[in-house]
């Protein structure tokens, strides 16, 4: 017996699903009827003498889509490059955007009276002024770090650590001493001073800008030899908050080396003396500085001896060495009429009482 929905002959035979079925794959969904470009008459409309079946929609619609999406796209595009350019030019300052001043350098040779004492290397420590230093990086201590208006204690820790492994890089470092090493101090430096740095290593000079010994010292390893590991160091770090946004700190050491005469095809003499510079140096640090472990040096004023005052210092220092004794003739001279930067040689007088007693 057939369903109440099946015709009264039943289903027709291959076709399971009913009649009905086989129209399926051609029953259009709304949009596709919405998207339709000709549309039939109603059956009134048709009943006019000269009325057509069907009639053509206007073309507006998809027009109108099109520039709908044509005007969402400029839209997305617009804001994707503001947002571009609002990363590149960002409109308030950052610390990216400072401007990180050049290293002013002073270098000083002190000039001693008579000849240079020579012997041991512990007898000359023990009858000198640095007979109560302590030796190598336990000489460079650091003060209690307290926090200021702006910087947290541990971020007051860091600069004056980060200034501690300046000093003994620069000063202490055997490579850097007499190997030629560069890379131990320059890794600590602010990338906006790699540049100056770079230019005083590999072309120095004497300008107030451009001397290595304002970055580290440095002897002729051709001319000059360490005599044994041992620094006598003793000083100070004081740290200061000169900004929200900086800290500063000041340290202000003496380096006392043993050094003995390395002079090519001559062999090496057993007797040393002492060699002595102070270094004060005043370093910088922003919040990205103490992120990186990173220092921005402003000032660097070096007083070394015993030297000739007539030596130039701006690439290496010039020990005298055991037994030898300054030249006499004063720093080398300075022309007032010679272009570009203005510079006048320095020179002091090293103190009987620097130099190791009999």
């Amino acid at each position: 017996m057939a369903g109440r929905r099946d015709p009264p002959e039943g289903t027709p035979e291959g076709l399971p699903g009913g009649g009905e079925d086989e129209y399926r794959s051609v029953v259009f969904d709304e949009a596709f009827v919405r998207a339709a470009r000709v549309q039939e008459f109603s059956a009134v409309e048709r009943m006019g003498e000269h009325a057509r079946a069907v009639r053509s929609l206007p073309a507006w619609k998809g027009r109108k889509a099109s520039k709908q999406i044509l005007l969402f796209v400029l839209l997305i595009s617009i804001a994707f490059g503001t947002a571009i350019y609002l990363g590149v030019r960002h409109p308030y300052p950052t610390s990216s955007a400072k401007r990180v001043e050049p290293l002013r350098i002073t270098v000083v040779p002190l000039a001693p009276q008579g000849r240079v004492p020579g012997g041991a290397p512990a007898q000359l420590y023990a009858h000198s002024p640095a007979a109560q230093f302590r030796i190598g990086a336990s000489g460079v201590t650091l003060p209690a770090a307290r926090r200021t208006a702006h910087f947290s204690e541990s971020q007051v820790m860091t600069a004056l650590t980060t200034a501690k492994d300046y000093l003994v890089e620069s000063s202490l470092d055997p490579d850097v001493l007499t190997g030629g090493a560069v890379r131990p101090v320059r890794v600590l430096l602010d990338p906006d001073q790699l540049e100056q740095f770079d230019r005083s290593i590999a072309s120095p000079a004497g300008d107030g800008r451009h001397a290595a010994a304002g970055w580290l010292v440095r002897y002729d390893p051709a001319k000059v030899a360490l005599a044994g590991d041992e620094v006598r160091v003793q000083g100070t770090l004081q740290v200061t908050e000169t900004r929200s946004d900086a800290l500063e700190v000041t340290s202000d050491h003496t380096f006392t080396y043993a050094l003995r005469r390395a002079a090519a095809g001559e062999p090496q003499s057993s007797e040393a003396s002492l060699f002595t510079v102070r270094r004060e140096l005043h370093f910088r640090f922003d919040r990205d500085d103490l992120r990186h472990h990173r220092a921005e040096l402003l000032v660097s004023y070096v007083q070394a001896g015993p030297q000739a005052c007539s030596a130039d210092t701006s690439g290496t220092l010039r020990p005298l060495l055991a037994g030898q004794r300054a030249d006499g003739s004063g720093p080398a001279g300075t022309d007032p009429y010679a272009p570009g930067r203005a510079t006048a040689a320095l020179c002091g007088s090293l103190a009987p009482g620097a130099q190791p007693s009999p």
